[in-house]
């Protein structure tokens, strides 16, 4: 590498042996294993709050909530300004949005970790590929010098042949 790599720079190389070291690290993926009770309870409570199946079950319960305490013939436990309704839904929002705000920055730090391989990806094709165009230069120079080297022996050996004329 270093025969080829007179136009990468010092840092530049160290820059490329720092990502294969970090390269090498990302390889090992982090499995649910890992995940604390906390972060799988925040993760699953989100996916089942942001799922089709809670919207429609949640809007069927409080349309029959509504509707039993709307046509009830005896027992109204909920009146028409439905401030139980409300007083659960407070409740129940106000313990689901921290939930989903945890699972949610969790996977925003995920995102980030995910964003810097990429990015270490990206840096070390780059660096890889401008190893590539001096190791395709270097050859086309040795192969230029060869033929160069070979055009002037034909040359010389043109003008030494016996009964030639002499340019």
């Amino acid at each position: 590498m270093t025969a080829i790599s007179h136009r990468l720079s010092k840092d530049e190389l160290a820059l490329l042996h720092a990502v294969h070291g970090r390269r090498r690290a990302h390889r090992v993926k982090p499995g649910k294993a890992q995940l604390t009770l906390g972060e799988q309870v925040s993760d699953q409570v989100a996916a089942m709050v942001g799922s089709w199946r809670f919207i429609i079950i949640q809007s069927i319960t409080l349309a029959i909530w509504m509707a039993l305490n709307v046509i009830a013939w005896t027992a109204h436990w909920d009146p028409y300004p439905f401030i139980l309704l409300n007083l659960v839904l407070s409740f129940q929002a106000a313990y689901a949005a921290p939930i989903i705000m945890m699972s949610q920055n969790r996977q925003s730090a995920l995102d980030r970790l995910s964003a810097e391989h990429d990015y270490d990806v990206n840096l070390k094709c780059e660096l890889e590929i401008e190893l590539l165009h001096e190791k395709i230069d270097l050859m086309r120079e040795q192969e230029i010098a060869r033929l160069i080297d070979c055009v002037d022996r034909l040359e010389a050996r043109l003008l030494q042949a016996p009964g030639q004329p002499k340019r």
